[in-house]
């Protein structure tokens, strides 16, 4: 990957105003809704004596990669693609795959980023314990990234125009943020239904996180899941992705 480039690229997103909201801040903005609500700071027997709020955190933890990995990166790499950059940048020393490995690296940092403002709101302003297994929180966030961004690699694959992108980026989103909970959390889903849920990247994260925020460790099904789909998605990316 292409230092240069990568710079470059972090300016850009910086110079995003609505990116910046939507990845970084609107997750931890969301918990803090919820968590003023006063219902939702009760133990709640139908969560196994958790909060709703306790709940909320790992789907806060994942909004913003959601919104980053499969809305805000296929749009971008799409409209340079449409506007002819990526083939431009084939005729220079700078290949077009160190641009896509530095959008990769911009939209999973934001990701992670704001997943520890979501922590620490959760922590701060609503006495959510951190997660105690610790290790196996970070191992299925990293696994939740790389599924999140090779997912948003095989929608930019799959457009032509930023219009499709945006059409193929809504249409996978909605039933990423039920699967990761944000409707319903996954602990209430009826057995069946977190069950199928389960192996979809969103919300194998969000079960995975549940279990280590708890301190048990990331059930190695729901770890498995994900790192079978960060495959599975990123050989098809790597299949249809075209630079021009």
């Amino acid at each position: 990957m292409n230092p240069a480039v990568l710079r470059t690229e972090v300016r850009l997103f910086r110079r995003e105003p609505g990116a910046i909201f939507w990845i970084l801040l609107f997750p931890a903005l969301l918990l803090a809704i919820l968590g003023s609500v006063p219902s939702f700071r009760h133990p709640d027997a139908s969560l196994g004596g958790l909060r709703t709020v306790d709940v909320y955190v790992p789907v806060a933890v994942l909004l913003g990669l959601i919104v980053g990995g499969v809305q805000s990166m296929p749009q971008t790499i799409t409209g340079y693609r449409e506007r002819g950059i990526l083939r431009r940048m084939s005729t220079t020393p700078v290949r077009p795959s160190s641009l896509l490995a530095a959008h990769m690296v911009v939209y999973g940092g934001a990701a992670l980023v704001s997943a520890l403002l979501a922590l620490a709101v959760g922590r701060i302003a609503f006495d959510v314990p951190l997660p105690r297994q610790a290790a196996g929180y970070l191992l299925a966030l990293l696994l939740a990234t790389a599924a999140g961004l090779a997912l948003g690699a095989v929608i930019s694959a799959l457009s032509r125009t930023t219009k499709i992108a945006g059409a193929i980026g809504s249409a996978v989103f909605f039933p990423m943020m039920f699967c990761a909970g944000v409707w319903v959390p996954v602990q209430s889903m009826p057995h069946t239904l977190a069950r199928i849920v389960g192996w979809t990247p969103f919300g194998a994260a969000a079960q995975a996180l549940g279990r280590a925020a708890a301190g048990h460790w990331p059930g190695w099904a729901h770890l498995g899941v994900l790192a079978a789909w960060t495959v599975l998605l990123t050989a098809g990316a790597a299949r249809w992705f075209r630079w021009e």
